[in-house]
C-alpha cells in the first residue's frame, strides 16, 4: 500500500522574497560582478531558471535588491522646520538599522564596477535624489538636496567607519546641534 504524498504548494511570493534576500546578502558581502545568478540560486535551492523567471536579468534583480534597501525616503517624512534637528538626532545617537546598513555596503561595494555604478546612478535618480530634490524645493533644490544627502551620507559613513565618535555625551549633543543647524540651512537655502 503507498501512502500518497500531495505535492508541496509552491508560493510563488515566498520564493521570490527569499532570492531576493539571499541577492542582497550576496551583493552586501560581494562585489556586483562577482555574484552570478547561479550563486543566488544556490543560496535558495532553486534553480538559476527560476531567479530569471521573476527577476529577468543579473541588472533588474540589482535594481529590485536597491528598491528593497531602505533608500532615504525616511529623510522626507516629517516637518520640514524640524528637518535638520530630526536627522541630526538620527545620524548622532539612533543605532543603525539592518537594512540601511546592508544598502549602504552595496552601495560601496558596487563602485568597482561600471555596469552597477550605472545602475545605482539611475536608481538613486529615480528613487532618491529626484523626489527629495522635489521635496527640498525652491531654487537650487536639486543642488541642496545633494549637499544635504552627501552631509548625511558623510557623517553615517563615518560613524561606521570608526565604530562611533568617540565623543562625550556633551559632545555629542553639541555635534547633533550643528549638525541640525548646517542641515536646516542647507534645506531651508
Amino acid at each position: 500500500m503507498f501512502c500518497h504524498v500531495a505535492p508541496r504548494p509552491r508560493n510563488a511570493e515566498a520564493t521570490r522574497a527569499a532570492i531576493l534576500t539571499a541577492a542582497r546578502e550576496r551583493f552586501a558581502r560581494e562585489s556586483y560582478d562577482d555574484v552570478g545568478m547561479r550563486d543566488v540560486a544556490g543560496d535558495v535551492g532553486v534553480d538559476a531558471a527560476l531567479v530569471s523567471r521573476y527577476f529577468g536579468s543579473k541588472e533588474e534583480l540589482f535594481v529590485s535588491v536597491l528598491d528593497s534597501c531602505e533608500n532615504g525616503a525616511d529623510l522626507m517624512t516629517g516637518e520640514r522646520q524640524d528637518f535638520g534637528q530630526r536627522i541630526a538626532h538620527e545620524a548622532i545617537f539612533e543605532a543603525k538599522s539592518e537594512s540601511k546598513l546592508r544598502g549602504l555596503l552595496i552601495l560601496l561595494r558596487s563602485i568597482g564596477s561600471a555596469k552597477a555604478v550605472e545602475l545605482v546612478q539611475r536608481a538613486g535618480n529615480e528613487r532618491f535624489f529626484g523626489p527629495f530634490a522635489e521635496w527640498v524645493g525652491g531654487p537650487d533644490a536639486a543642488v541642496r538636496a545633494r549637499l544635504a544627502s552627501g552631509f548625511i551620507m558623510g557623517m553615517t559613513v563615518s560613524r561606521e567607519i570608526t565604530g562611533g565618535y568617540g565623543l562625550t555625551p556633551a559632545e555629542c549633543d553639541q555635534m547633533r546641534d550643528r549638525m541640525a543647524s548646517i542641515l536646516q540651512s542647507i534645506i531651508d537655502g
